[in-house]
């Protein structure tokens, strides 16, 4: 036991002691820590909220990926979360959220009727206008058949045409520059002591996932075909250098084919302003035109992944290898053991080197993927408390 009672080397500590853990120590490297983000000009300081899409009947499992995610990250840096639902929360549902941390929390409904003044004129959650929902229906029902993916679930086509084209738009996001999109259900595994919003910002970084594996082919027939229209529209897209993550998603010099792999959305941390963006806007609807969220099962994670292979330099792309996640049954895990100190998981389990993950070709295309350890600390350390 240390001195105020706790168990020596508890990664779960009281809040205040937390607080008070800001004077700077030479640690067992020589790097000298402490609370370095008080010097953050206030011009810089980000603005950032941790994003969850959840029903009432999540409230258990999401009680406890809150109380996870709070003890790993979120009780040193108290970043607010807006948890949204295409229902009303109920009561209960708010007061068993509430408890699970001290930071704010902000209870948001997804507007579903184009006349709703927060949806902008569009429908969010439903079928558009230029949806045949009879077809949509008869569509459904044959994926079902064929043992596509979530594919004959109504609700789950909703849901990702919604965090592929408006999870960004809604209005308690507005003044936010970056979100971490946690879901229920999900488990983090290692300490993170550092301000990631912060460096992330300060670093340029546009889009961090942790997780990258191969599409069901199923799911996106014509996706690929109705991206490459638009590429037709725009040209200027396809550069001819390696400033970008083209060839993780296309291996062919001529991007005749879509391979698949996408960086797995459930985990992402990334920039609001890029999804804000026109050219993202303008990708998400003509995608939307084509109809593919409903007479297919196009996910948000291949579009999302597209877009950013198409619009994003590599060098805004960032691997969080140091974030131990799990979103059964996948699981990533840091194997480096620098990296393992701070982590409870077991990198034998971790998806990261197996059959259907997409790192491998990921790492082999661009070797300096992921950070080693003097870029890791030189990065991280500016923003760390503790």
């Amino acid at each position: 036991m240390d001195s105020d009672g706790w168990p020596e080397g508890a990664g779960i500590r009281p809040l205040e002691n937390d607080r008070q853990a800001a004077v700077p120590q030479p640690n067992d490297r020589g790097r000298v820590t402490g609370n370095r983000l008080d010097n953050v000009d206030p011009k810089k300081k980000v603005k950032a909220c941790i994003v969850i899409l959840a029903r009432d009947s999540d409230l258990q499992s999401l009680r406890e990926t809150m109380r996870g995610f709070e003890d790993r990250f979120n009780r040193r840096f108290h970043y607010p979360y807006v948890i949204l639902n295409e229902e009303p929360f109920t009561e209960e549902f708010k007061n068993g959220i509430r408890p699970m941390t001290d930071s704010e929390i902000k209870f948001g409904q997804v507007p579903k009727e184009a006349s709703d003044p927060q949806a902008k004129g569009m429908t969010w959650w439903g079928y558009p206008p230029f949806i045949d929902q009879e077809r949509a229906a008869r569509e459904r029902a044959e994926m079902g058949k064929n043992n596509v993916p979530y594919g004959d679930k109504e609700s789950y086509h909703h849901m990702c045409r919604f965090q592929s084209g408006f999870f960004f738009r809604h209005p308690l996001l507005d003044e936010y520059e970056y979100y971490w999109r946690v879901e229920p259900h999900v488990k983090f595994f290692c300490d993170i002591d550092y301000d990631v919003f912060q460096m992330m910002k300060d670093n340029d970084l546009k889009y961090g996932f942790n997780i990258a594996i191969a599409e069901s082919p199923s799911t996106i027939p014509t996706l690929w075909e109705t991206v490459m229209k638009f590429v037709d529209k725009h040209p200027e897209l396809v550069k001819p250098n390696d400033d970008n993550v083209l060839r993780l998603i296309s291996s062919s010099s001529d991007l005749d084919h879509y391979n698949g792999c996408h960086f797995w959305s459930n985990f992402e941390i990334g920039s609001l302003d890029f999804f804000r963006s026109p050219l993202y806007l303008e990708f998400f609807n003509h995608l939307d035109q084509a109809g593919g969220f409903f007479y297919e099962r196009w996910g948000d994670a291949p579009v999302h992944s597209i877009a950013a292979a198409l619009m994003l330099k590599r060098s805004e792309i960032h691997f969080f290898n140091d974030i131990g996640y799990q979103h059964f049954p996948l699981n990533h895990c840091p194997s480096e053991p620098y990296l393992q100190k701070k982590c409870i998981c077991n990198s034998e389990d971790s998806i990261d080197w197996k059959i259907g993950s997409c790192l491998v070709p990921y790492a082999g295309l661009y070797p300096d993927y992921k950070w080693d350890e003097e870029t890791y600390f030189k990065k991280t350390n500016p923003y760390r408390l503790s």
